[in-house]
């Protein structure tokens, strides 16, 4: 069966907001996320508000009447926000678009930036869920990848959110610069100790571009990172985590919901300084990037100029896009997911489902779509399968 010229989309997908807030207070080495240090003048927060308020009204058009079933607030560092100004953000959100009563609403917060009162203060405003960037809790792993907290201020962070909040991530790395198995399954189990329902653990990688990428610390090898990544994931399946996707980990009915819309091929608003979005019509798929230094966003918003890229995205490209989020589900997708998603028969993908199949990439039962163990091992491998010929 051929790929239809345009996507046949009987409803558009549940929808979620992303809202960037791009200033930390050191970048990290490692890091290639849209983040700068303040220059002198400090955050210019409230023209970041009005700017991401604006920026929401002007795209409403393009998701009048849709509920919005999460809102996600990354960065950046967002706990540097007063919560002042999270309170009007959050208030200018329920006014201009219709929020799910039970929608999750996430803050992304570094333990150098914490305080008791602040974390007090964001759960009143309506946050109902804290991701915290701890990394490490062995201050010379910290120090090596340039963390501008301490372990002592990581456990801190982690009593105020959980005080405060039911619901709490927690973010950590492996295979840092010298670090040994040991050292690895030592920060694990401190943070399990903290009885959290949720934790990313993430390969450090050396991203493009980065300080890293050009001066590389010593790194441990490819085989002693694989027994880290081996070990973590076992303790995590001892401790009753499921292992959802690539790098998150979850207690019973703790996945993140805003996460899982990407990994389904939900749809997602994205507003602020470099915030990206896709959003579903009946004439097709749309993404788009919102103008990435901070410095251009602000001034673009003054004459309603939020947007730096928009494309349609072509029928022949949706197969990737769908896999390459919904491969990354240790457990898949329903099949019918498929089409309901990308507008696209499954027929018309049945030669690369076949051959992904016949490769041990996929799981062999046909009411799912699913990665096999060694499709998770190789999903790049498993993903270049479904690239357009």
């Amino acid at each position: 069966m051929p790929l239809p010229q345009r996507p046949q989309l009987d409803a558009p997908p549940p929808l979620a907001l992303y809202v960037h807030f791009p200033w930390c207070v050191r970048k990290c080495p490692y890091c290639d996320f849209n983040s700068h240090a303040p220059r002198d003048g400090g955050i210019p927060e409230q023209a970041w508000l009005d700017a991401v308020l604006a920026d929401l009204q002007h795209a409403l058009p393009q998701v009048w009447g849709r509920r919005v079933q999460s809102v996600f607030i990354g960065g950046g560092t967002p706990s540097l926000m007063s919560a002042r100004t999270l309170d009007a953000l959050l208030t200018g959100i329920r006014m201009l678009l219709p929020l799910d009563p039970l929608a999750e609403i996430t803050l992304e917060a570094n333990p150098g930036t914490v305080e008791a009162e602040r974390f007090r203060d964001y759960r009143a405003a309506g946050v109902n869920r804290i991701s915290l960037g701890i990394q490490s809790f062995d201050d010379a792993m910290l120090a090596k990848i340039g963390r501008i907290h301490g372990g002592s201020e990581a456990r801190r962070a982690i009593d105020a959110a959980t005080t405060h909040f039911e619901r709490v991530n927690l973010d950590l790395m492996y295979a840092l610069p010298g670090q040994t198995l040991e050292q690895a399954l030592a920060d694990l189990d401190t943070a399990l100790g903290f009885g959290t329902e949720h934790l990313s653990c993430y390969h450090l990688t050396l991203e493009p571009n980065t300080p890293f990428a050009h001066d590389p610390p010593p790194l441990p090898d490819d085989d002693s990172a694989a027994d880290m990544q081996e070990a973590i994931e076992a303790r995590l399946a001892a401790a009753g985590f499921a292992h959802y996707e690539t790098s998150a980990f979850a207690r019973p009915h703790g996945q993140s919901r805003h996460n899982l819309n990407y990994w389904t091929f939900g749809d997602y608003l994205g507003i602020g300084p470099g915030a990206h979005g896709k959003l579903s019509s009946f004439d097709g798929i749309r993404r788009e990037m919102r103008h990435k230094h901070p410095a251009r966003y602000l001034e673009g918003a003054a004459r309603g100029d939020f947007v730096q890229e928009a494309r349609e995205v072509a029928v022949a490209e949706l197969p990737f896009e769908f896999m390459m989020n919904a491969l990354r589900l240790t457990d898949g997708v329903p099949a019918g997911l498929f089409a309901a998603r990308t507008g696209i028969a499954l027929e018309a993908i049945g030669g690369k489902l076949r051959a992904a199949r016949e490769q041990g990439l996929l799981d062999a039962g046909g009411e799912r779509i699913r990665p096999s163990v060694r499709g998770q091992r190789f999903l790049n491998d498993l993903l270049q399968i479904f690239l357009h010929d």
